[in-house]
């Protein structure tokens, strides 16, 4: 009998008190979510270079630097699905398998491992939560935001995929975008000298204005007064909300690690908002209205990342309603009936890469992920053109820029590069190892659509970088197990275009 992690049976644990009509389906969706998680951290083990693994054999086996071996099945690279169910640890002849993450990290016993073993749990434990509660979830979805909530499964490919460690199951439930709640955010009030851009009139008190805050960061972090309310429906991120009747969305400081990273604000990005979001639009405007991006309205801080917000635009803005159009986000559509077919997949990935590499090549890297990247579809399905949202961490090259023509934004800092590995490892990790191969759902699908949809872009030196070198991707678990190690860190994917000839693209 499987024995429970700590994270698993505090979940079940609290939802017997919150919500016991949900405790048999929980139960019944604990081995699917184990399986879902062990896959991506499969596939990291695989892929990545952890320092603890000495080699990589054809046949699936793993050589650790103690002696030990890992062996498991095929790791495709682009698979989204809960194929791994065990891997096997041990000698070449007695071995242990595991169907549990949480146990294979635990005995694996590598440095920092215990850590991430915990939040393996956590992970496990509240995508089994996630997948319990969606009996009764739209089918038709029409707004955007209800398209956001139909992704249950969170990250593709990072075995954190739905870790919220911090987060009671009561907490979840309330703010989980897909648990569909809606949020009352707190509107604390901040000084005018913190605003850039504009700040809409319904966001002021008298002179001052007024900051949504997550309610959770508000209890758990800030513990100030607040003063009203304000509701709206949670993102695919979590602290991403949107206001009610076609509103703006509202971006909130959350002080929490989700997957990778802690959700607040820098000053940073406050500061170059409305610089960023201006030279954006101007950019893609350049792109023959292939691409709109969502402009950032406003952003207010109190000097401090965990006391800060940003509002945009909403994207449903630039889809025709009347016309049968509707937004998408990418990360949602490989959980819709859509369809996808070779030839959608195929033409979707065209317009994607004509996009992401004609604006790589004037200046400007987009981190195009499922979550920043959505898609236009037209009234029979077809992908028509593409909105892009949170400017925060894209890349911007002077150098590039000047070689075109284009004015170089009063911009410094993180954004501002001319690293040719940087600029491609934004843009090809994130939109083809990331958005591309998640839509793809594996790696045959991925190299059936890129071949067709190279065929005939300009041969530009990006393009060719993307034909013939291996594919980058964020290490995400070296990342989770090398604390002493801030940013990110990469890895190269085999390359699904390897077989693709430079005279045929």
């Amino acid at each position: 009998m499987h024995r429970p992690s700590s994270a698993e049976a505090e979940v079940a644990d609290e939802l017997a008190a919150v919500r016991p009509d949900l405790a048999s389906r929980y139960a019944a969706e604990l081995p699917g979510a184990r399986a879902a998680v062990l896959t991506r951290l499969w596939r990291a083990l695989v892929h990545e270079p952890l320092p603890w693994i000495v080699r990589r054999e054809h046949a699936g086996g793993l050589l650790l630097a103690d002696g030990r071996r890992l062996e498991g099945p095929y790791a495709d690279p682009y698979a989204v699905d809960d194929r791994v169910t065990a891997v096997r640890l041990g000698t070449r002849l007695a071995g242990v398998s595991y169907d549990d993450p949480v146990r294979l990290m635990t005995d694996l016993a590598v440095p920092h491992g215990p850590g991430f073993a915990a939040e393996l749990g956590h992970s496990v434990a509240s995508l089994a939560l996630s997948r319990a509660n969606q009996e009764g979830a739209p089918q038709d979805p029409v707004a955007g935001w209800e398209w956001e909530q139909r992704v249950v499964d969170g990250h593709p490919f990072h075995p954190n995929c739905r870790s919220r460690p911090g987060f009671s199951v009561a907490e979840q439930l309330a703010y989980g975008p897909e648990h569909r709640p809606v949020v009352e955010l707190a509107l604390v009030t901040g000084d005018a000298g913190g605003v850039r851009g504009e700040w809409p009139e319904w966001l002021w008190d008298g002179g001052r204005p007024l900051i949504p805050v997550h309610p959770w960061q508000a209890e758990h972090v800030l513990q100030l007064p607040s003063r009203g309310q304000l509701s709206a429906h949670p993102l695919m991120s979590l602290r991403s909300l949107a206001v009610p009747d076609g509103g703006p969305h509202l971006k909130t400081a959350l002080s929490a690690r989700l997957t990778s990273s802690v959700r607040d604000i820098s000053p940073y990005s406050i500061g170059t908002a409305a610089t960023v979001s201006a030279f954006m639009e101007s950019m893609a405007a350049r792109l023959d209205g292939l691409l709109h991006i969502t402009r950032t309205l406003g952003a207010v801080t109190a000097d401090s990342p965990d006391l800060a917000a940003v509002l945009r635009e909403p994207p449903d803005l630039y889809a025709d309603a009347a016309a049968g159009e509707h937004v998408v986000p990418v990360g949602a559509l490989a959980g819709t009936e859509l369809p996808r077919s070779p030839s959608w997949l195929a033409e979707f990935t065209r317009l994607a890469l004509t996009v992401g590499l004609r604006l790589l090549d004037l200046g400007v890297a987009l981190e195009a992920h499922g979550q920043n990247l959505l898609v236009v579809l037209s009234a029979t399905g077809d992908p028509v053109r593409l909105v892009y949202r949170d400017l925060a961490d894209i890349r911007v090259s002077p150098a590039r820029l000047a070689r075109h023509g284009i004015p170089v934004p009063e911009l410094t800092g993180r954004i501002v590069t001319d690293d040719e590995t940087t600029l491609r490892r934004k843009l090809f990790g994130s939109l083809v190892a990331g958005a591309l191969g998640a839509t793809a759902g594996g790696e045959a699908a991925l190299r059936a659509a890129l071949e067709t949809a190279v065929r005939g872009l300009p041969h530009t030196p990006d393009l060719l970088a993307l034909l013939e070198q291996p594919l980058p991707t964020k290490a995400l678990t070296l990342m989770r197990l090398s604390p002493e190690s801030p940013g990110d860190l990469w890895t190269q994917l085999p390359n699904p275009l390897g077989e693709v000839k430079r005279g045929g693209s």
